[in-house]
């Protein structure tokens, strides 16, 4: 199942909102899966559709905080409600509970652009080859399934469980459905990448995210061709956790999102 329809069977089909929350039900396809566990980059998609359902006209998304805190199997439901809505800032939860119980936790703030003296990129996109002239970076029938939902190139960097000493990667990254245009498809999109150390594995062990942090950079991102490049970088690795940055640039070079994240491993 595409992404949109994925969206629209889960959030639009089983969704009941009021004003200020609500709660929407169903189950996500398979072939959105990582293992037993809905994707974690789908698990946050989800919980931000139903964010913005609980509070129509919701100013741009600039922030999001999303807690994986256990499997998210089965039949799922999310909560959405309202923590504080100020004159530009709203900050909403969202709640997803999976057969096992709660399974992650996210906290979206909503801003309205506000005039200011500063209009700068600090980050700007490295020179890499573009998607084009880069490697597909899953072989066919290879990956976990969720990951056949994308077009993956790796630009720079390392390959998973090869034993590689690269700590810096860059992956083009788009979906293969062409409706996946929205702010949510950019967040499921964001987290395709396998978390930074992960080439560094001689072999397979289990690896799991703890925690994403996201700032979104801009008010309406956008990209050509529906291409973005995405880097992970490695700044630790020690007592079974990892720390890691993460960066989304569209196709023009332009960031749009800044991002961390905390890893469990297991090796």
């Amino acid at each position: 199942m595409k992404f949109s329809e994925s969206i629209d069977a889960f959030v639009h089909d089983g969704t009941h909102m009021g004003t200020r929350g609500g709660t929407c039900r169903g189950r996500v396809a398979d072939n959105w899966l990582q293992g037993r566990t809905v994707y974690g980059g789908m698990t946050a998609a989800l919980c931000l559709e139903a964010a913005q359902r609980a509070v129509p006209g919701l100013p741009p998304l600039r922030s999001a905080q999303v807690s994986f805190i256990g499997p998210a199997e089965g039949d799922l439901e999310i909560t959405a409600a309202v923590l504080r809505q100020g004159k530009s800032v709203t900050f909403v939860n969202a709640d997803l509970v999976g057969e096992k119980g709660l399974a992650a936790r996210t906290v979206f703030a909503f801003g309205a652009a506000r005039a200011s003296i500063f209009a700068t990129h600090f980050t700007p996109a490295p020179e890499l080859p573009g998607p084009e002239q880069s490697a597909v970076f899953f072989p066919p029938d290879a990956g976990p399934s969720f990951a056949r939902n994308f077009d993956v190139r790796l630009a720079k960097g390392g390959v998973p469980l090869t034993g590689s000493t690269e700590t810096d990667h860059f992956l083009w990254v788009r979906h293969q459905d062409a409706k996946a245009t929205s702010i949510s498809a950019l967040l499921a999109l964001a987290d395709m990448p396998p978390p930074a150390v992960f080439p560094m594995f001689p072999h397979f062990a289990p690896i799991s995210s703890m925690t994403w942090a996201l700032n979104f950079l801009t008010d309406h991102p956008s990209t050509d061709d529906g291409w973005w490049l995405l880097e992970s970088r490695a700044e630790n690795a020690a007592e079974g956790y990892s720390s890691q940055d993460m960066f989304v640039w569209n196709r023009r070079g332009e960031p749009v999102i800044a991002g961390r994240q905390s890893v469990a491993i297991f090796l």
